[in-house]
């Protein structure tokens, strides 16, 4: 039994392991490889952004592609607006911006990662009790319209202030 039980552990553990390695080997990685990550990383779709941040909590596997990690979470916004947690839909969204920025395909892109900036934010925005939805999802265009017009996060707090009056009086 205890044989058969550490198979089966150890075919999920190089099941995991192939799964989550990069399709392509370390010393081999491409201009083109990377463009394809780049690109299966910011789309707008939830299994997108579940490959990022998988990648993003395990970089080591990915050091070889040079991405720019960096992230100011929601530039000079707030990152936890009414205490709806933004910071890793601006991750995301920096990620995006920095590394097609690097690659200098930024403007045939942007549209997509704002559009993806807007789904993470929606989807973030769902996890919260249907009460306070209606200002999250105020906020959320309101921060995917900054980014659309500006490129930045810029939300004033008169912004917030209006999304705010949607909260019903005891969720305030």
């Amino acid at each position: 039994m205890l044989r058969r039980l550490l198979t089966l552990a150890a075919a999920l553990t190089l099941a995991l392991g192939v799964a989550v390695a990069p399709a392509v080997p370390a010393a081999a990685v491409t201009a083109a490889d990377k463009a394809a990550v780049l690109a299966r990383w910011t789309q707008t779709s939830a299994d997108s952004y579940a490959a990022w941040d998988a990648a993003r909590v395990n970089r080591a596997p990915w050091a070889a592609y040079r991405f720019d990690w960096t992230t100011d979470y929601c530039s000079s916004s707030p990152d936890n607006p009414l205490g709806f947690d933004f910071r890793y839909a601006c991750w995301r969204h920096d990620f995006g911006y920095r590394n097609y920025r690097a690659a200098k395909q930024f403007a045939a892109n942007k549209a997509r990662l704002d559009d993806a900036f807007y789904a993470d934010l929606r989807r973030r925005c769902g996890l919260y009790a249907a009460l306070v939805r209606p200002a999250c999802y105020s906020l959320a265009w309101t921060y995917y319209q900054a980014v659309r017009v500006f490129g930045a996060v810029v939300v004033s707090s008169a912004d917030v202030a209006e999304a705010a009056e949607l909260l019903p009086a005891e969720a305030a």
